[in-house]
């Protein structure tokens, strides 16, 4: 594991560009160190750490990701969340601690897009009995972050999403304030427009008087008039 992680630290070390980095930083609003290193050129670096060969067994790996995950520099954590989801078809119960961890902590759109999405989407089809547990405790935990990750946990279900879900979730998250979770509710429904609009157009107008105009622009980009 040592090995993996001072490798890993390496490469990035070697590649970094300082110019780059400084305007990554920027981008973020200055919340978080980078090694200068784009995300296409980083993808390149990481191949071998991320390929079947090289790939260390799970306990190890889910290790190296809170490791990663503490460290300054963002790309760690960009890494560490691919890293997670090389494991998709192996999941435990117990790793939506992991999970929960991930959110909580550096935690920024730029992670939670990615951890909602593709671990937590997987974990809950793995472990369907465990869903509404959590969506109901992050939608009350008063976390946006949490939140966020609720409501676009779905994101590219396309025909599979849960509407009677997502409508509960947007429901209870419509009175909030928060940027991050009107443009998250305006996101999931366009996405979901690109599936079924006859289904967005109805919600907004059902709801046309509660939501917000940034989630009712976002829902309906996608749809002609």
């Amino acid at each position: 594991m040592q090995t993996y992680l001072k490798t890993l630290q390496s490469e990035f070390e070697s590649n970094a560009n300082p110019k780059i980095a400084a305007q990554q930083k920027a981008y973020m609003r200055n919340q978080f160190e980078y090694f200068g290193i784009k995300t296409p050129q980083r993808r390149e670096l990481q191949k071998p750490f991320l390929s079947k060969e090289f790939l260390p067994k799970k306990s190890e790996a889910f290790q190296i990701v809170k490791i990663l995950w503490q460290k300054p520099q963002r790309d760690y954590q960009h890494f560490a969340q691919e890293l997670a989801f090389k494991y998709k078809k192996e999941l435990e119960k117990e790793d939506i601690a992991l999970f929960e961890f991930m959110i909580l902590n550096k935690s920024w759109w730029d992670t939670i897009d990615f951890i909602a999405p593709k671990l937590v989407n997987q974990y809950f089809k793995s472990f369907p009995e465990e869903r509404d547990f959590y969506i109901k405790k992050w939608l009350e935990s008063e976390n946006m972050w949490l939140q966020r990750s609720a409501i676009l946990f779905q994101l590219k279900d396309k025909e599979k999403i849960d509407t009677y879900l997502l409508t509960f979730i947007i429901q209870t998250l419509i009175p909030s304030k928060e940027f991050f979770i009107n443009k998250a509710i305006g996101w999931v429904l366009r996405e979901y427009s690109r599936t079924n609009p006859s289904w967005v157009i109805d919600f907004v107008k059902k709801n046309e008087y509660q939501l917000s105009n940034l989630i009712k622009k976002e829902a309906l980009r996608l749809i002609k008039n």
